[in-house]
């Protein structure tokens, strides 16, 4: 997917409508109700400075509280210091991978999405069209890659998995790619945009 392309199709769908996701859609009977949430905000960075549109993803520390050593995308919880989401989502970019918020163009955001841990996370899609070089916060990250845009639009990559939690069967989306397992809150994510993107 050329970049020019990819810009064209991401731009149609962050037009189209579509509720907000959660961790517990295919088990609505885990869902815990009502409850506080933390706001946090994820960047959906797609790069364009190569020949082929690709998403920035991340390997989570082993060390870290929440999601230790999963497939996330660059971000984190919002700080009394961001105006929103989206601020927290690029600050959190910067803080992580090295990724300077200038060279990010904002196009839009995607629904809310709750995690089983307690947040609420804001997509923000933005594109990068001038290189970068990744400076990783080794405390937070262990590894940054990329994945062809094409491969997560696509949803027949997507398919459903399960494993015991918390003494019942729990179910997730999984879009793997080569050695990287992405599943859970990442890919519920970016399968929303693959399903806008769709249409």
């Amino acid at each position: 997917m050329t970049p020019a392309d990819a810009r064209a199709r991401l731009i149609r769908a962050l037009e189209q409508p579509g509720g907000e996701s959660s961790d517990f859609d295919l088990d609505p009977g885990l869902a815990p109700g009502v409850r506080p949430l933390r706001l946090a905000g994820v960047l959906v960075g797609i790069d364009l400075t190569g020949p082929r549109a690709e998403v920035i993803l991340t390997k989570r520390s082993a060390g870290l509280r929440n999601h230790p050593g999963q497939i996330a995308l660059p971000g984190g919880r919002q700080d009394s210091g961001d105006a929103d989401a989206t601020a927290a989502a690029l600050r959190e970019a910067e803080e992580e991978i090295g990724l300077p918020s200038d060279r990010v163009t904002l196009l839009g955001r995607l629904p809310a999405h709750e995690t089983v841990t307690g947040f609420r996370v804001i997509p923000v899609v933005g594109l990068i069209e001038r290189p970068f070089t990744f400076h990783l916060a080794p405390v937070e990250v262990d590894e940054a890659f990329r994945v062809p845009l094409k491969h997560l639009l696509d949803p027949g990559r997507y398919r459903v998995e399960g494993r015991i939690w918390q003494g019942r069967m729990r179910h997730y989306p999984v879009v793997p790619w080569g050695p990287y397992y992405i599943w859970g809150a990442t890919a519920r994510i970016l399968r929303s945009l693959a399903e806008r993107a769709r249409s």
